[in-house]
């Protein structure tokens, strides 16, 4: 009998875990690599979206490594441009058809100065696209990769948010700078997507969502399996965002789960 109450505890607390997910806690890795950059996350309503970029002569551009940058890849032309095209034909929001936005997470391979000064310049042009104090609707703005040291958050807008780092210490003041952790799944847990995590290390995951959590933060893991096992492992974990490189898959993943609620 006892068996059986917590296997209907459990399908219950599964069954709400899920019905919370959609589109808009998926997160596109890396997006400039996928065949469509921007369009197709964007067209599945993905919540967070993934530009690396690079500082070369005055201008960002969109890349992995340095020696891939090509005049026709620049943040401008991949990213900004479409973004503010997009709020103007939808009449300031994200999507026509629905309510939220998604936040873009830029990461910075060049040094953060010039690069995220240069970036503030950009994103300063459009505040009805990027500043949510203008638009509540607005593009959320997140910088990992390369950032300021904590102390230095003040030195730039505040519709500059950034990534946070679980091995410093924040004051309250930089703390309400940070929007998101993005962590490397491979720290905690050696588990590659196949059976049950061990359990000591479902632990150290739930502990450090929760710590997360408690600082009213969102978190997502990066190199974390990328298969459907997993991002339902993720998702009973309460991981904010799901990293992947299958975007059409994801969105197909998510959209099964809440037809059957």
């Amino acid at each position: 009998m006892f068996r059986f109450l917590f296997f209907v505890l459990f399908a219950f607390t599964l069954s709400t875990v899920q019905a919370q997910y959609t589109s808009l806690n998926a997160h596109s890795h890396n997006d400039y690599q996928q065949k469509e950059p921007f369009s197709l996350a964007y067209c599945h309503h993905f919540g967070s979206i993934e530009a690396d970029i690079w500082e070369v002569h005055g201008d960002l551009f969109v890349a992995h490594e340095k020696e891939k940058i090509t005049p026709e890849r620049s943040l401008d032309i991949l990213y900004i441009n479409p973004i503010v095209d997009l709020f103007r034909q939808n009449g300031g929001k994200v999507w026509a058809d629905r309510s939220g936005s998604f936040q873009l997470l830029i990461e910075i391979k060049s040094e953060v100065e010039p690069t995220l000064s240069l970036l503030v310049k950009k994103l300063k042009k459009y505040p009805e696209v990027f500043d949510p104090k203008v638009n509540k609707n607005a593009v959320k703005v997140v910088i990992t990769g390369h950032r300021p040291k904590p102390g230095q958050f003040g030195n730039y807008p505040d519709f500059i948010t950034f990534d946070g780092d679980l091995t410093l210490k924040y004051c309250d003041q930089e703390r309400k700078r940070l929007a998101l952790y993005s962590e490397d799944f491979g720290l905690f847990t050696s588990w590659k997507g196949e059976g049950d995590i061990p359990e000591k290390e479902q632990n150290r995951l739930k502990q450090v969502v929760d710590s997360v959590h408690r600082q009213n933060c969102k978190i997502r893991f990066w190199d974390a399996p990328d298969t459907p096992f997993a991002w339902q492992t993720q998702m009973n974990l309460k991981v904010d965002f799901i990293n992947t490189d299958h975007i059409q898959e994801l969105d197909k993943f998510l959209k099964n789960i809440s037809s059957q609620k």
